[in-house]
């Protein structure tokens, strides 16, 4: 039977409203995950030695923020796993919880000059408990709305999803921005930094209650009827019957880790650092570039609907390549000239939302979610998590490096474009159907 019976129907109200609520309730959680990095260069200041050179302390930094991307194959594994056996909506709703609580008690801890070493530790601790949360939030949010809707509206489904979910980027940016617009750097030192923080926690436990209106996925309600769940371990499932899955979600993982690291999250602290725009120029362009991701995230859903993913990451992927270098080698002194090629960059670094509609058709749905958990998981922790340690050391040969970066991932991103057609396509009817093997 395949995944959806109707999935020749136009998206309903009811559907709207899953996927409004399920984007919303990303949202939120993404703002919890990301907040760190608007203010990394503080908190660098407050929980290291005084003494550390610049570098060291960003690198250290850097490698804190990392360490929640470490957490997410454990945190991810085990949520996907009591997801693809217990449902899907129970862990959506828990992964709310488990990002609320740490990232309020970020906002509480002393800095380094009360407690020494302690707080870049509890920090680090804080930091892989977050992790372990967005884990099981992002792949769960994709396979819930890709089983609620059409599906050849998956692409769309999806692509809008990923847009919301950049959206908690966007909120967090917002919020850098107004605390550097309208609070002095030592007031930003002095406990300023603290306010995002708090408003993590309260926007959690608001996300944690609109999930209560969300309803089960039809798909995983009827693999309960039918007795159709995995019999095995999920994981194991996945990782010996499912490998080219595997493997071709990592590398588009990889690639969208590239794009949201490397050009939305890192991008405001190069601005500053290596060409000396203010921070609240940096961030206001980086606002700009963060709608037009979402904007280009739902456009690449919709049009891998009508054209597929082959066709879909070839062209999106070209036009990351090309946008991406204009952006980082145009001077950026001159505001409306950044803002344009930073919202281009942005506008093209949304072909990524086009990587769930490959995951979710990739996978059986018995075990989707351990899928798209292990391979998204496992690759951005490799990948995302490192990716600003990388780029840092690199920019020590050229500044240069995040857009050699971002060229090399989005040339990477052509070729799989050009083997999705006679490779995993191909399987894409047969990975949309319930009784398919686990």
């Amino acid at each position: 039977m395949n995944m959806h019976v109707d999935h020749q129907r136009r998206l309903n109200r009811q559907d709207y409203k899953t996927l409004s609520l399920a984007a919303l309730g990303g949202a939120l959680e993404f703002y919890d995950f990301i907040i760190f990095v608007f203010f990394a260069a503080t908190i660098g200041k407050l929980f290291f030695p005084p003494d550390l050179p610049d570098w060291l302390r960003q690198m250290q930094t850097f490698g804190i923020f990392a360490a929640g991307y470490l957490a997410r194959p454990l945190g991810g594994i085990i949520m996907a796993h009591f997801g693809d056996k217990v449902g899907r909506k129970k862990m959506f709703s828990l992964s709310i919880l488990l990002m609320a609580l740490p990232t309020l008690l970020m906002g509480m801890l002393p800095i380094y000059d009360t407690l020494g070493i302690a707080a870049p530790l509890l920090l680090l601790l804080l930091r892989i408990l977050q992790g372990a949360a967005i884990g099981g939030e992002v792949p769960g949010a994709w396979v819930f709305v890709a089983e609620h809707v059409p599906q050849r509206r998956i692409g769309f489904a999806c692509g809008t999803l990923t847009a919301g979910l950049t959206i908690g980027i966007l909120l967090g940016s917002f919020i850098a921005t107004l605390l550097n617009t309208f609070m002095t750097p030592q007031g930003i030192d002095q406990g300023g930094w603290r306010i995002p923080f708090f408003l993590g926690g309260l926007f959690g436990l608001v996300a944690m209650y609109l999930r209560r209106w969300l309803r089960e996925t039809p798909v995983f309600i009827e693999l309960q009827s039918r007795q159709a769940l995995a019999q095995e371990l999920p994981l194991k499932s996945v990782v010996t019957n499912h490998k080219t899955a595997v493997a071709i979600s990592m590398l588009l993982t990889w690639l969208l880790s590239a794009g949201i690291v490397v050009v939305i999250l890192m991008a405001p602290l190069w601005l500053q650092q290596q060409l000396g725009v203010s921070p609240s120029l940096a961030l206001r362009a980086n606002c700009v570039a963060i709608i037009a991701l979402a904007v280009g995230c739902i456009i690449a859903g919709a049009v891998i609907d009508r054209y597929g993913a082959g066709k879909t990451f070839i062209i999106g992927c070209t036009l990351l390549g090309i946008f991406s270098w204009l952006f980082y080698h145009t001077d950026a002194h001159h505001p409306a000239q950044l803002f344009m090629t930073y919202a281009l960059a942005g506008l093209s670094v949304g072909v990524v939302g086009g990587v769930p509609y490959v995951m979710v058709h990739a996978f059986p749905a018995a075990v989707r979610f351990s899928g798209i958990s292990f391979s998204y998981n496992v690759a951005y922790a490799i990948f995302g998590g490192l990716t600003p340690i990388a780029v840092t050391m690199l920019m020590r040969v050229t500044p240069m490096a995040p857009s050699w970066y971002v060229l090399g991932l989005a040339a990477m991103g052509v070729v799989l474009g050009i083997c999705l057609p006679c490779g995993l396509r191909r399987k894409l009817p047969q990975a949309n159907r319930i009784n398919s093997a686990a």
